[in-house]
């Protein structure tokens, strides 16, 4: 039987590395872990997300983010989402105000440079993914 101990990573696509890069490390405030290199020169990088959890971004002409894709979003668990609106917004960078999800957990909404949407989370005490028990989606 496999256990799975966590996320380690997702993978998006850039039109534009370096506008990505600043976007995750100036606005998210992420750190760069490494960069990936292809004839010597810089062609993706991973981001630090917490722990053991990153995103790993790699150069791709043409990229677009879709509804139609595999992967819709993915979420950043944020220490106070208040600040993190607070700071996107400094940073003039579209963010939905905070909504208590159904879920009881705080969540707000942004995409980054090449249109990938990204969802802050904020737990509470009340938060269904730690409480368990059927919540009823509200969307």
């Amino acid at each position: 039987m496999i256990k799975v101990k966590q996320l380690a990573h997702v993978c998006i696509f850039a039109n534009d590395l370096e506008e990505t890069r600043r976007f995750y490390r100036d606005v998210l405030g992420m750190k760069i872990q490494f960069n990936f290199l292809r004839d010597g020169a810089v062609s993706g990088f991973y981001l630090n997300c917490g722990g053991r959890s990153h995103v790993e971004v790699f150069q791709k002409d043409g990229a677009c983010f879709s509804e139609t894709d595999q992967i819709n979003h993915f979420c950043l668990e944020v220490e106070n989402i208040d600040a993190a609106i607070a700071h996107i917004t400094s940073m003039d960078v579209d963010v939905t105000a905070k909504k208590l999800a159904c879920d009881d957990t705080y969540q707000a909404w942004l995409r980054d440079p090449n249109g990938v949407k990204i969802e802050l989370f904020e737990y509470t005490g009340k938060s269904a993914q730690f409480t368990g028990g059927d919540r009823v989606a509200d969307w």
